[in-house]
């Protein structure tokens, strides 16, 4: 990949990201200031897992088959960033939710196919992937800090944020990348391939369908990371949260750089055995610290910190365990089966279920949170024992390691 090449496809990355990251964080705060229940808060927050289990519809039967994926992605951030700023103008649930899920319908697909913009400049994606995808990183904690220092997570302005990046990038997208014809013009396509169910075949060995069900119900209690962080630290007086969030990102960079090492020494199962842990060590920080005592804000930022071995040691390893034991031939089939997952079907459940979590320990509009935190914890123990006493694997991994973080 040239240099040039490599400056367009970065900056598509830290925009791509950029545009999530300026509401992905604090919308909580901003309905909650609108008077929306806890549930309908946990709903809306759930809209990404919804597009996360249906936008492979889209990539697999559109930007394969029909046209360049570089015109399909401007194309998806056009129109998502429009239906943001429709969103943005909303003041009720019914009105709100629907242009929110059309937002995210265009916008989750985006995702795959700026990955295949960018494999499809490259010639060792191993060498040449992890300093493109860390630029995603890079725009979100620039979006968090610009939201967080501005205060616009208690503002529509946001949203209006997130919609004009996202026009921006859509034109960016069809005027200035690189062209991505679709490689599978002309092939015939069936649901179960676009959907990557060939991978259920992995599901007749043990070890497989454990770490696939673990993975499931992990990403319920992450969920209340994502949905309901901001919004407690915000409640509970502490001075720019979101910008402060961005500490979670900065340590998933920093994890990433001992990730190797780690990996090595340790293996497949006490990695993600080690995330799960770190999982439930962050609630437990959440439901014991406070914005009021020196020691209660040590406790918010450990929480806050332990986003990075959280993502990387569970997530970065799943990939490659993933990578591991599916046979070639179904290696992208078996990954997408996984996100749907987790991204998908994992945090859905989990973004309601939050909600309901929160009301149930709301008394006259004040939210109990060290109980709230408490439930995530709780499950986050009960998967990580599970896990313990029912996943196999070989102790020694082989392959190489994937270059994301």
């Amino acid at each position: 990949m040239n240099f040039s090449t490599r400056i367009k496809i970065s900056l598509l990355f830290f925009f791509q990201f950029f545009t999530w990251g300026a509401w992905g964080v604090s919308m909580g705060t901003w309905m909650n200031g609108l008077g929306f229940s806890a549930p309908q808060i946990g709903t809306a927050f759930g809209a990404t897992s919804i597009a996360a289990m249906i936008s492979p519809f889209l990539v697999g039967m559109v930007a394969d088959r029909f046209f360049p994926a570089q015109r399909v992605l401007g194309a998806l951030h056009i129109v998502g960033g429009l239906l943001l700023l429709a969103a943005s103008r909303a003041t009720t649930f019914s009105l709100f939710y629907p242009l929110l899920l059309g937002h995210t319908l265009c916008y989750m697909p985006t995702l795959a196919l700026a990955n295949t913009v960018a494999f499809s400049q490259m010639k060792d994606s191993a060498q040449s992937f992890g300093g493109i995808r860390v630029m995603g990183t890079f725009g979100w904690i620039a979006a968090g800090m610009l939201v967080g220092k501005l205060n616009l997570g208690t503002s529509s302005t946001q949203f209006v944020l997130a919609a004009g990046v996202s026009v921006v990038l859509g034109l960016y997208c069809l005027l200035v990348l690189p062209d991505v014809p679709p490689k599978s013009k002309g092939t015939p396509a069936s649901i179960r391939s676009v959907l990557g169910l060939d991978a259920l075949e992995l599901m007749r060995d043990r070890s497989f369908s454990v770490f696939a069900l673990g993975s499931f119900l992990i990403c319920i209690p992450l969920a209340f990371y994502y949905s309901g962080t901001e919004r407690f630290l915000t409640q509970i007086g502490l001075a720019e949260a979101t910008a402060k969030m961005t500490y979670g990102q900065m340590s998933e960079v920093l994890f990433m750089l001992v990730f190797p090492l780690m990996f090595s020494r340790l293996g497949v199962k006490r990695m993600l055995l080690l995330g799960m842990a770190c999982w439930a060590a962050r609630y437990v920080c959440f439901a014991q610290g406070d914005a009021q005592t020196p020691f209660g804000m040590g406790l918010l930022l450990v929480g806050i910190l332990l986003h990075g071995p959280c993502f990387d040691f569970f997530f970065v390893t799943g990939q490659i365990y993933v990578d591991q034991r599916a046979p070639e031939r179904m290696r992208a089939a078996a990954q997408c089966f996984i996100a749907f997952l987790t991204y998908g079907a994992g945090m859905l459940v989990g973004s309601i279920s939050q909600g309901f979590v929160i009301e149930a320990y709301t008394q006259e509009g004040v939210v109990h949170w060290a109980p709230t935190w408490l439930w995530p914890a709780g499950g986050s123990v009960v998967v990580l024992l599970l896990f313990l006493v029912l996943f196999r694997t070989p102790a020694a991994p082989k392959g190489e390691l994937p270059a994301t973080v």
